[in-house]
């Protein structure tokens, strides 16, 4: 069996000036990096969106992810293919791969098979430089912070306020806590601090969410950094780092494009985790393919639970954006672990596994209609699948009022996802989609933690520390109150226990830590024992990852 890089090898893809003539993108618009993926021009895409074109927004979210795998992005490749292969005129929307999980867990995420985006080493390494911009933005401003503080401290930081961390585009749990300034005078003030993953930072999240350049420079100068001893903000306006922070990102927020195997456009553009920060690819990129296609198709991080309530809650209140149809990926296998089945049995039937293990497909379909989206079921097929646990699960989505749909989109491409496509547009065509937000605005801070606790996670609530209640009702003091919520919590479970899976009920949502994103527009829950840095795993993929006499990259998967 071929490996996901020697089929991404194998496939003829276009010159990347092609792709984007396929959109009506004229070459002066087109910044080539290479032959197969370019930047495209924010004048003109803005131009663009002024004709008023609005196609149809799709989303594919999935179950909760486990190891048995869900295949979300390869769904998504394949559903852009399919409905390409059907006469749609349909563009794709994808986040940018992190090197943390590329190198840790995952080995790539470029899709997979015969459902892939490519040139997919390039995508899944450096790309086009965005993550490394976004890191030099934010170190930036931490290095103005602790500059302005050695040379005077004329705007009276309080030392042990300073909130802005760190960040490196890697997991690595040693830099979780540290301890920095050490080794005299010359070197700073001591003092505690650490570092994150640079998806998890502010900077990712404003790139994403920011409108235009002038929009990211304004929501980059109102990050708030640290506090003075009277609890007064200080932000990167008042260090007079956001001019030169927009700077290193003004080729970064220029949405990327490239291709499917299939030669069809792909805006990957972004790349934020919707288990500590919001999870969806850039704004712009997602209303740049609206104003080009009739149809785009984007995705939302990790199950339901975490980036499609983020995509709905965060970027569609932000972006004005109503989406017309929700596909949900779900998998045999992964069902059958949620029923209780260990990774090393995944490959014998068990039908009653299934059943049990679908209630966490259950709950994911009735989350979503609660915003007012129809959804539809994609099974991600494996060899090992029976039909008699496809037909349960068939059974149960019928029973539950969505339609599940077979896909072999990873090993025939587009044409394992025709029937998918079929159904998906015809769901956007009706246009029967009443998208409406989760929670109101109005709503403090703490209650809409607890709403999203109670509602998508189902838990009997969710509880905070006093000190963790008094700064929420600092920041609403401050007029923050009406900001959107993003809860960080493990990807494994409803719960914030990662072992919980199924669809657990009555458990308690932990806040421990809160965190206020005033320049994306958001206000972030730290929930459980998630981490804003990820440590390697035991065998981490870095170990099988190598470059050949050839200079041919191996082990990306």
């Amino acid at each position: 069996m071929q490996t996901d890089i020697e089929i991404a090898r194998a496939a003829t893809l276009r010159p990347i000036a092609a792709v984007a003539g396929s959109l009506g993108i004229p070459d002066e618009a087109v910044e080539p990096y290479g032959r197969y993926k370019a930047k495209i021009a924010l004048p003109w895409l803005r131009d663009q969106e002024k004709t008023g074109k609005r196609g149809k927004l799709i989303l594919v979210t999935a179950i909760n992810p486990t190891p048995a795998g869900e295949g979300k992005t390869t769904t998504s490749v394949g559903l852009a293919d399919a409905l390409n292969r059907i006469g749609r005129k349909t563009v794709l929307c994808l986040r940018e791969p992190s090197l943390g999980p590329c190198f840790g867990m995952k080995g790539g995420a470029a899709g997979g098979g015969f459902a892939q985006v490519a040139p997919m080493e390039d995508i899944n390494l450096h790309f086009t430089g965005d993550f490394h911009a976004i890191t030099s933005a934010h170190n930036l401003l931490a290095a103005m912070i602790d500059n302005h503080i050695h040379w005077g401290n004329a705007l009276g930081i309080d030392v042990r306020r300073v909130m802005w961390r760190r960040v490196l585009d890697m997991n690595d749990r040693a830099l979780r806590d540290i301890v920095q300034s050490i080794g005299g005078a010359a070197n700073g003030f001591p003092r505690e601090s650490g570092f994150d993953i640079t998806v998890a930072s502010e900077v990712m999240a404003i790139l994403c969410l920011s409108e235009d350049l002038a929009d990211m420079e304004a929501r980059l100068g109102r990050i708030v950094v640290a506090y003075t001893r009277d609890r007064k903000p200080i932000t990167a306006r008042d260090l007079k780092a956001d001019g030169a922070m927009a700077v290193l990102l003004s080729q970064a927020i220029q949405p990327n494009l490239v291709q499917t195997l299939e030669g069809n456009p792909a805006f990957v553009h972004g790349g934020p985790f919707a288990n500590i920060a919001h999870g969806c690819n850039s704004v712009i990129a997602t209303r740049a393919a609206l104003s080009l296609g009739d149809y785009v198709v984007t995705e939302a991080g990790f199950g339901a639970d975490l980036g499609a309530e983020k995509f709905f809650d965060i970027k569609c209140r932000q972006a004005g954006l109503s989406p017309e149809a929700v596909v949900i990926v779900a998998t045999v296998r992964a069902l059958k672990m949620n029923g209780g089945v260990a990774k090393a049995d995944l490959g014998k039937e068990d039908v009653e596994a299934v059943r049990r293990g679908s209630v966490n497909l259950i709950r994911h379909i009735e989350n979503v209609r609660q915003f007012g989206v129809p959804a539809i079921v994609a099974i991600n097929h494996f060899v090992s699948d029976s039909e008699a646990e496809l037909q349960v699960l068939r059974d149960i989505a019928e029973a539950h009022g969505s339609h599940a749909i077979l896909c072999r989109h990873w090993a025939q491409g587009g044409a394992g996802a025709v029937e998918l496509a079929e159904a998906v547009a015809a769901i956007a065509d009706k246009g029967a989609a009443q998208f409406a937000p989760l929670y109101d605005d109005g709503l403090s801070l703490f209650d809409k933690i607890n709403t999203i606790a109670t509602r998508i996670y189902r838990a009997e609530e969710a509880v905070a520390d006093p000190s963790v209640r008094a700064q929420l009702d600092r920041w609403e003091q401050a007029g923050y109150g009406h900001l959107p919520v993003c809860l960080a919590k493990t990807q494994y479970s409803f719960s914030t226990d990662p072992a919980l899976l199924g669809a657990p009920t009555g458990h308690v949502v932990p806040v421990r830590e809160v965190r206020l994103s005033a320049g994306a527009g958001f206000v972030v829950a730290i929930c459980g024992e998630i981490m804003t840095m990820p440590g390697l795993p035991k065998v981490p993929a870095a170990e099988a990852i190598r470059i050949d006499a050839e200079g041919v990259i191996e082990g990306l998967f």
